[in-house]
C-alpha cells in the first residue's frame, strides 16, 4: 500500500497504531507492513523472508512479537519533540528529510509488541540487513540470560587477560578503550564493574549482529587496526554458535559447507 502524502507526517508510533491491523504475518514472531510500494516476490524474500528464516531458533523463541515497518524515509524529530516523547519520535516521510535529520531505523514498544521501522530509500540491502540484525541483537542484549552473559563474559575476560586488541564495531571499541583506562581494569575489571558490564553488553550486541548477519549473508569482516584478531573473533562466534545454533541448512563458518 503506497504511503499517502497526508500520512507522511505521522510519527512512527502513530503510523504503527494506524496500520496495526494490516500487518502481514511472516511467522509466529514476525509480521510486516510495507508503507512504500507493493513488494515483488524477490523483494519479499530479500528484505523479509530470508533474514527471518536465517535466525537461530533460540533467538526467535527469545524475542518478543515484532512488527516490521518498511518505509521510504525516517525523519528525526527536533529536540523539543524528542524530549517530550522520550523514544520513537521519528516521523514517516515520503520526501527525503533535510540534511542531518535523516534516520535509518528506529524501534518502539506498542503494547506487548516491538515495532522496528526501517527507511529503505537510498539504502543498500546489505545495510538494511545489518540494521535489522543489529536491532534484534540489541533486543537480545537488553534481556540476555544468565547463561548467555556468563559464557560470553568468560570469553571477553580471556581476551582482556591476553591483552587482545580491537573489537567488532565502533561502539564496543570505544567502551573497550574506556574500560582499559579505568583504574584496575586490566584483566576485565571486577564482575560488578559498571564499565565492564557496559562494555560486555555492547560487545555482545556487536558480535551477535555479525554472527546473525553472517549466517544469512556472505559477508566480509573489515580488516584494520581496530578489528579484533581473527583467532579471538572465531572464539566468540563459536561461543555464540553453541548458545544459538543456526537453523537447519545454515552454517556459521565456510568450512562447514557441504562439498
Amino acid at each position: 500500500m503506497p504511503v499517502q502524502s497526508e500520512l507522511s507526517k505521522l510519527s512512527v508510533r502513530q503510523f504503527a497504531e494506524r496500520f496495526r491491523s494490516e500487518m502481514i504475518p511472516l511467522s509466529n514472531t514476525f509480521s510486516y507492513f510495507c508503507a512504500s510500494v507493493p513488494m515483488s516476490e524477490e523483494d519479499l524474500k530479500e528484505y523479509l523472508e530470508e533474514p527471518v528464516a536465517a535466525l537461530p531458533p533460540a533467538i526467535t523463541s527469545a524475542l518478543p512479537k515484532i512488527s516490521i515497518l518498511l518505509v521510504p524515509y525516517l525523519e528525526r524529530a527536533n529536540g523539543r519533540e524528542k524530549n517530550k516523547a522520550k523514544t520513537a519520535a521519528d516521523y514517516i516521510s515520503i520526501e527525503k528529510p533535510p540534511e542531518g535529520r535523516t534516520s535509518t531505523s528506529t524501534q518502539l514498544r506498542l503494547g506487548d509488541e516491538t515495532v522496528l521501522a526501517f527507511a529503505l530509500k537510498d539504502q543498500e540491502v546489505a545495510e538494511y540487513h545489518y540494521r535489522f540484525y543489529h536491532l534484534l541483537a540489541a533486543l537480545m542484549g537488553d534481556h540476555w540470560s544468565e547463561e548467555v552473559e556468563t559464557k560470553f563474559c568468560r570469553v571477553l575476560r580471556e581476551e582482556l587477560n591476553a591483552d587482545a586488541h580491537g573489537e567488532v564495531d565502533e561502539p564496543s571499541w570505544h567502551l573497550k578503550q574506556a574500560l582499559r583506562r579505568t583504574k584496575g581494569s586490566r584483566g576485565g575489571g571486577g564482575r560488578s564493574s559498571k564499565a565492564f558490564r557496559e562494555y560486555a553488553r555492547q560487545s555482545f550486541v556487536d558480535t551477535l549482529t555479525l554472527y546473525l548477519h553472517g549466517i544469512c549473508c556472505d559477508i566480509d569482516v573489515d580488516t584494520g587496526p581496530r578489528q579484533l584478531p581473527s583467532r579471538y573473533l572465531r572464539k566468540r562466534l563459536l561461543a555464540l554458535e553453541e548458545l544459538f545454533p543456526p537453523p537447519t541448512g545454515y552454517v556459521v563458518f565456510p568450512e562447514q559447507l557441504e562439498p
